[in-house]
């Protein structure tokens, strides 16, 4: 298994060779970056070239890129101009667009694989109108992205929109064929119903068009980020799962929350609990 850390785990900070020399010293191969500007600026040829970089000083791979959820100048995920592929005003939906493409744009000087995209904001509700803006948009985006070797993993949320059986029906309807799946297996935990069951509720829609996973676990009420096995999520059910999906390379993700405040370990100690975490879903895994 390839390990790769988010850098979500550091999102509210400039992205630094520290933190990649850290992921490397405690085994992870590769990273997934989080874009926001304040960040990592993807708008930035000099940042772009400036982390190939510091990638191949540390010997890590860029696993993906995760689209960005705002336009603005802060690091904070919730903060600033929500950018939505599924913006119905036709201004703001070009706006939108072009940030994405920014962002995909890094493969023309730092490729990679996959970026993950969420289907709108966490509050977004289904609408007609939006669903058909969304339809536009990721159309124009799946092309762009197939022209410099990038998938979209359009990723499971708390969202009407973000829902597994609102996305399995999107993809079957407007026909995006080279649109996937990135499951968030923390996202799905959340929500109604018997809490042993949803896991597996959200998978099964998702099953053959996952390409990528999110891991993270929490306590069925707050999207906490926390490692596996610190939350409740069943993992002994929910790692047979995850095995079922046909994508034979299995990107899986350990997606954290920083730890901030006053008494919040330092960040050698916070990826260095993400490598026992990770030791410990390997060892089940295998």
């Amino acid at each position: 298994m390839e390990r790769i850390l988010s850098t979500y785990l550091s999102v509210s900070r400039k992205l630094t060779p520290e933190f990649l020399s850290l992921a490397a010293e405690n085994g992870f191969s590769a990273v997934e970056v989080f874009c926001s500007r304040a960040h990592f600026d993807y708008g930035s040829k000099q940042e772009i070239q400036a982390l190939k970089g510091m990638l191949e000083h540390h010997k890590l791979k860029l696993a993906s890129l995760h689209a960005p959820t705002s336009k603005d100048t802060s690091a904070m995920r919730e903060s600033g101009i929500p950018l939505s592929v599924c913006e119905a005003e036709r201004v703001r939906r070009i706006e939108a667009m072009d940030e994405f493409k920014r962002a995909i744009d890094v493969a023309e000087e730092l490729p990679f694989p996959r970026m993950v995209i969420h289907m709108g904001g966490s509050r977004e509700s289904a609408d007609p109108r939006k669903r058909d803006a969304a339809f536009s948009t990721l159309e124009h985006l799946v092309l762009h992205a197939k022209h410099v070797g990038v998938t979209l993993c359009v990723e499971n949320t708390v969202s009407e929109m973000g829902q597994p059986a609102y996305l399995r029906a999107f993809v079957e309807e407007t026909r995006l064929t080279g649109l996937r799946f990135n499951f968030d297996i923390g996202h799905a935990h959340l929500g109604d119903g018997a809490e042993s069951g949803r896991v597996t509720k959200a998978f099964e829609p998702m099953r053959d068009l996952v390409a990528s996973v999110h891991l993270h676990d929490n306590h069925g009420e707050k999207d906490e980020h926390l490692l596996p096995y610190e939350g409740s999520i069943d993992w002994e059910s929910a790692i047979p799962l995850l095995k079922a999906t046909p994508e034979k390379n299995l990107a899986i993700t350990l997606e954290l929350k920083e730890k901030g405040g006053a008494d919040a370990p330092a960040m050698s100690e916070q990826i260095a609990a993400a490598r026992t975490g990770m030791d410990r879903f390997e060892k089940a895994w295998n």
